[in-house]
């Protein structure tokens, strides 16, 4: 299936994971100013204290606070956060306990390292109740301050974790405040409000681990969004020469006659590097078409995005939020 459907554009939570190394966090950030293009108002969140935003978006660390760190084609404006357990833990205890200065002396005490150890699964409940509270929050005039919500998740060995460790929490916790902020978590992470998007590339172990979140997901009733393929590399054969390529059976005369037509006289040594080449791109070829055949039994949309061969700034950034816009993404 492709391209980004009704549904997802329904949706007001999109978390992006991936495996280490896919480009999720670069996806995230171009993610969230398509979503803002159009005069909208986009939060992009991170929660695994790397800066990553802030790299992304050549800053200095974000504070623990709602920074606007982008503006978005037609008047949109994109804003970070970087959630800290321990500050959004003091936030929780002030507002739901009236406990600021209280917690604060805790936090001297070292009380939030004895806390989330007592309960493991407390650190998640606070980084996904903070994002559940940036979702949910309604401004003066009524409507939600930010009309999507984009987070930066934890790869797919650990997303599912993160993403239901609330529904745990909820049963620990039989009454009372924290009872009420994972029951809301779990409401909405568990909503069509939410989609968890998947971010791979066209090589073995991502589309497995890939396949295998899709899973998990569909196991733990959370909602798969679309499968965004990274990095991918337009062939530079013809197609009908792509299999014949990758079995070796290039004609190195051919090749030197099209290099000669072109003004170009090379001696063997060059040639045979030139033929070497074009078996291993053919190969290539090969396994990201199979590669991409199973990612296609995940039956989810798929957006590609190309690789970005001078590195991933700012100014790439905006291209690929570009990109995301023409395929659909609103």
């Amino acid at each position: 299936m492709n391209g980004w459907t009704d549904e997802l554009t329904r949706a007001r939570l999109h978390v992006v994971t991936g495996k280490g190394g896919t480009g999720k966090t670069t996806v995230a950030a171009a993610l969230a100013l398509a979503l803002a293009t159009g005069g909208r108002r986009v939060l992009l969140v991170e929660v695994e204290n790397r800066q990553g935003i802030a790299r992304l978006f050549d800053r200095p660390p974000l504070p623990y606070s709602e920074e606007r760190i982008a503006s978005a084609p037609g008047g949109g404006e994109v804003r970070a956060l970087a959630v800290d357990p321990e500050a959004a833990l003091l936030e929780y205890l002030d507002m739901f306990y009236n406990l600021g200065f209280a917690g604060r002396t805790l936090k001297k005490m070292g009380a939030i390292e004895f806390a989330t150890t007592l309960a493991p699964g407390l650190r998640d409940v606070l980084l996904t109740g903070k994002v559940k509270e940036c979702v949910r929050r309604v401004g003066k005039s009524g409507r939600h301050e930010y009309d999507a919500v984009v987070l930066d998740a934890p790869p797919t060995g650990r997303v599912v974790r993160f993403l239901d460790v609330t529904r745990a929490m909820a049963d620990l916790a039989k009454v009372g405040p924290i009872k009420g902020q994972s029951e809301g978590v779990v409401t909405l992470l568990h909503s069509g409000d939410t989609a968890v998007h998947l971010v791979a590339l066209l090589e073995e172990m991502p589309v497995r681990e890939t396949l295998e979140a899709v899973a998990d997901l569909d196991a733990a009733d959370l909602r798969p969004g679309a499968v965004f393929v990274n990095r991918v590399r337009p062939p530079r054969l013809p197609a009908r020469s792509v299999a014949a390529a990758a079995e070796g059976r290039v004609d190195a005369d051919r090749v030197r006659a099209g290099l000669a037509a072109a003004g170009l006289d090379v001696d063997d040594d060059v040639l045979d590097g030139l033929v070497e080449q074009a078996v291993e791109h053919a190969a290539g070829v090969l396994a990201e078409e199979r590669a991409k055949d199973k990612l296609a039994e995940s039956d989810l949309p798929s957006v590609e995005l190309p690789d970005l061969t001078d590195g991933v700034d700012v100014a790439a950034l905006y291209e690929l939020a570009e990109l995301l816009v023409g395929r659909g993404v609103r």
